[in-house]
């Protein structure tokens, strides 16, 4: 197989802007003429090994960081955007696709948000019977969806806050010590707030109240959640202008939507806290990824180590990338990130012949499956069914399940991969990313046909669906 040309004209021209050179005085620094510069930067040649070499060894860069040609999450919404009837006339070719992301990625994002309005406005008109009278239309989207999307652009990890959340939790030893111990005493301790039970009858996880200077924790939560609790609230007490800044950054459309974020954001400080950037991505690696391990020696849970696996992108010391989601038993993703190619429908379930629907079918075990997407990418997919509840009997329990893995070409890295017939492409299982942009024909489990797709119906003949895509 060729090897993949690297067109990173934009991030060339940054690199040399960052630096205040000339195009001259670049070329030379990288030993390369003027005019094949002017060239690169404008992705008329793609950059060659020996200029990829040059750049690393002179403004100290990380190859592989820079040799991203294209973010595969603004390449993946923008081609699921377009892949809309509404753009039937228009089918661009992945190299015009690569293009955009690469030297107008705020046009790509632009696109994309006016595509999620114009959804959302046909979602609202189809069901104008239901809604006229008793809610305005509204063609934006969710607070909730912006924020999410503000995380899955950012790639899921937040440097400033990943760093203040290390240099603490390295002042207060939490790598060797007992998070259970060393937060609470810490924050009474620095702020004068202190611990307390909350009421029997409070249905509430935390209260804080400003005035007394009492953290109220229910009674019932593990000690996980009781630890991140906490670590939430040192967040806001300690870096609320920092976490402030960072949302303001974002330019939300609404008042709802930045207060999200900053939650979203001070959740972030306390998993950054609770499981430190290298003390845990070395353990992640040591332990190869084994969840109940890491959990275990960082006295977390499963899916806040999960979570925190998929944030360790920074740059000069990223983790394994990987893709992690959460999904309800209904299929909605409701937290997704991916640093791998795969990449989630922004619309729409989840694939059903994906493994983490069969979490829920084997509570408690970790379900493991070898898979291929329609682009030929082969993945280690890991799942587990996870349950929330706590109060007694009557207390309703939140079930949900998780799911997280990586490209096959990392799949060492992971316990998980013992044992499996890696080498044997039949022993993958065909899934998707979503029915409405899936590109296979032959699919058993189709729930609807594919987008830009003709149907063809022979009332003579009948498979398991009742058409043939052509």
């Amino acid at each position: 197989m060729a090897p993949r040309k690297l067109y990173i004209g934009r991030k060339v021209r940054e690199l040399r802007q960052a630096h205040k050179a000339t195009q001259q005085g670049f070329a030379e620094q990288i030993g390369i003429s003027t005019s094949y510069l002017n060239q690169i930067e404008n992705n008329q040649r793609p950059v060659s090994a020996s200029v990829l070499l040059a750049l690393a060894e002179k403004f100290q860069i990380d190859i592989a960081e820079i040799s991203q040609g294209d973010s595969d999450r603004l390449l993946s919404a923008l081609t699921e955007t377009l892949s809309d009837p509404v753009f039937e006339s228009y089918v661009p070719n992945l190299q015009e696709l690569k293009l955009v992301t690469q030297n107008a990625p705020g046009f790509a994002r632009a696109l994309i948000s006016l595509h999620q309005a114009y959804r959302h406005n046909s979602e609202q008109l189809a069901s104008l019977d239901d809604t006229l009278g008793r809610s305005a239309i509204s063609t934006e989207p969710t607070p909730y969806e912006e924020v999410r999307d503000f995380f899955h652009f950012v790639d899921n990890y937040i440097h400033e806050l990943d760093i203040a959340a290390e240099k603490l939790a390295t002042r207060l030893g939490l790598s060797e010590n007992e998070a259970g111990a060393a937060l609470p005493a810490y924050i009474e301790e620095r702020h004068k707030v202190r611990i307390a039970k909350g009421g029997s009858d409070e249905d509430l996880i935390r209260r804080f109240d400003p005035k007394a200077r009492v953290l109220f924790l229910n009674p019932y939560l593990p000690a996980s959640t009781r630890n991140f609790q906490i670590a939430f609230q040192i967040a806001e007490l300690e870096v609320e202008a920092m976490v402030s800044q960072i949302a303001e950054r974002a330019n939300f459309r609404s008042s709802e939507a930045l207060e999200i974020c900053k939650m979203g954001l001070r959740n972030y400080f306390a998993g950054a806290l609770t499981l430190p950037y290298h003390s845990f991505s070395t353990a992640a690696m040591e332990l190869r990824h084994d969840l109940e391990l890491l959990a275990a020696r960082f006295g977390a849970s499963i899916e806040q180590v999960a979570h925190r696996l998929s944030t360790l992108q920074r740059s000069g010391a990223k983790g394994v990338p990987i893709f992690f989601a959460r999904i309800d038993r209904a299929g909605n993703i409701t937290k997704r990130h991916s640093a791998a190619k795969l990449q989630f429908a922004r619309f729409g379930a989840a694939c059903p012949l994906w493994n983490v629907h069969q979490a829920f079918e084997s509570p408690g075990r970790i379900i493991r499956q070898l898979a291929e997407t329609p682009d030929g990418v082969r993945y280690l997919c890991v799942a587990t069914e996870l349950t929330k509840g706590g109060g007694g009997f009557h207390a309703p329990q939140r079930r949900y399940a998780i799911a997280l893995g990586c490209e096959i070409a990392h799949a060492g890295h992971f316990v998980y991969a013992d044992g499996l017939d890696l080498g044997n492409r039949a022993a993958f299982d065909p899934i998707g990313i979503s029915c409405r942009i899936c590109e296979r024909v032959n699919c058993p489990q189709r729930a609807v046909p594919p987008l830009k797709r003709h149907l063809f119906v022979d009332r003579n003949r009948r498979g398991i669906l009742p058409y043939a895509v052509t």
